[in-house]
């Protein structure tokens, strides 16, 4: 089954837009891709017309081009009929954005759909979902342009049962600056699941994480995909709801999922290094860690700072995560020592954090950063940087991260989420290496590099 249709489009018609409302799902759907994305958009309605300049057609088979895409947002009763034509027209694929199937109990219009597109070997996403967003290609969510916050290009692929989430995290991944290779709202996943989504990112060169927000399987499905996820290239990020009886509850309302059992699920993605985020902070946390490093790491963290009280807390995270945050040898002390800067030899504390004090400069940090990346002990290295040190400049980001180039050895920059700090966060975005804005996240991007073990 060819899955490009629906992620490379260069053709779309979007099915069931409404010539009373313009707020309608499908014109929202229209107008946002109408001469903003690189797609053609075709508008289709049985009773024809125009819409923002641009004829209706009445069926997709009238259509002057071939569909690589078809968007359907009309009546679940009406959605049948419609697979059937956009089958005859030999379209590429669709997103049915339409709700009123197996989640408010008719499997059997879920079930029709599903036998009329396996038969003919048609690819579709949902139903009862928002469908997908490709950066600069197209958006097939009913969102208002205005009211959206799209993550820029990047090489995050997110997956996700519920629509409603997936644009909740794109906001938090646009705050943090993590680029989207892909965003996929699946719903009901009546045809395309969670397991053909990880097969086809596999070949995607755009991808480098596959992230999924999961609700629930089928029988037996949880296996297939842990298996399946314990042999991607790729790393595999999975947050899961329906932790609890409650919980599961709200998943087979939602998208008619059953949740399982999550202590099994969650025992069995570790142990195939699948990795797990109890929490968005985490899965942002690791999207973001796992989208500049691949390779996994042991747990040995040297840590930078210019701030005392900023390492005391950072050794403390790490502690109750499980690393291990060695005191450095006299000799490194030494070696460090001799090449600091005159104003800090006798005052910077060296044992590991190496605490420069806020009389710091750049290459104060510089030098810490070169020596700690060359201990074959220390397999991370995270930097609390305080921009508003007098000493610290602009340029710093950038001249860390030539450091992670040349040494190969993972840094994790914290720094304050503050805009006037932006040039200084870019140096290190720019260059590939992960910043947060928190001490906790900056450490859990370092378990994300140790949770990610590919068998």
């Amino acid at each position: 089954m060819d899955f490009r249709p629906l992620f490379q489009p260069k053709t779309m018609a979007v099915i069931g837009v409404s010539m009373q409302n313009d707020q309608h799902p499908a014109n929202v759907i229209f107008r946002k891709n109408h001469l903003r994305y690189p797609v053609k958009v075709y508008a289709v309605n049985p009773r024809g017309g125009t819409l923002q300049g641009e004829p209706v057609y009445k069926k997709i088979a009238d259509v002057p081009k071939k569909v690589d895409l078809a968007v359907i947002a009309a009546r679940a009763d009406h959605v049948p009929q419609i697979l059937r034509e956009c089958i005859e027209a030999k379209v590429g694929g669709a997103a049915i954005i339409s709700g009123g199937f197996a989640e408010v109990g008719r499997s059997d219009l879920q079930g029709q759909i599903v036998s009329m597109a396996k038969k003919a070997d048609f690819p579709f996403i949902g139903p009862n979902c928002l469908g997908i967003y490709v950066p600069f290609v197209f958006d097939s969510f009913f969102l208002p342009t205005e009211r959206m916050v799209r993550p820029d290009p990047g090489n995050v692929a997110v997956i996700s049962q519920s629509g409603g989430i997936l644009v909740d995290n794109m906001v938090k991944f646009k705050e943090e600056g993590v680029g989207f290779s892909l965003g996929v709202s699946i719903g009901n996943k009546a045809m395309i699941r969670e397991i053909d989504l990880l097969k086809y990112l596999q070949q995607d060169p755009a991808t480098k994480v596959i992230a999924f927000y999961i609700e629930g399987f089928n029988n037996g499905e949880g296996r297939e995909f842990v298996m399946a996820g314990s042999r991607s290239r790729k790393p595999v990020v999975v947050i899961k709801s329906g932790k609890t009886s409650g919980g599961s509850r709200a998943v087979m309302s939602h998208t008619a999922s059953l949740a399982g059992d999550y202590e099994i699920f969650s025992k069995a993605m570790s142990q195939m290094g699948i990795v797990e985020a109890k929490n968005e902070l985490e899965l942002i946390s690791f999207c973001e860690s796992l989208s500049c490093y691949q390779t996994p790491i042991q747990g040995t963290v040297g840590i930078i700072t210019g701030s005392g009280g900023h390492g005391a807390m950072a050794v403390d995270v790490c502690s109750a995560h499980g690393f291990d945050v060695p005191p450095l040898q006299p000799d490194h002390q030494d070696s460090i020592r001799k090449a600091l800067s005159e104003s800090i030899k006798s005052i910077a504390s060296l044992q590991n954090p190496i605490d420069l004090t806020g009389s710091a400069v750049d290459e104060d940090f510089v030098v810490a950063a070169r020596h700690l990346s060359s201990i074959p002990e220390i397999d991370c290295v995270i930097l609390l940087l305080l921009p508003y040190l007098p000493g610290i400049t602009s340029d710093l980001g950038a001249r860390l991260s030539n450091i992670y180039q040349l040494a190969g050895k993972p840094l994790i920059a914290y720094v304050p989420h503050v805009e006037k700090f932006r040039m200084l966060i870019e140096g290190f975005e720019l260059n590939g290496v992960p910043v947060s804005h928190s001490i906790e996240a900056a450490v859990l991007m370092a378990e994300a590099q140790r949770k990610n073990k590919p068998l």
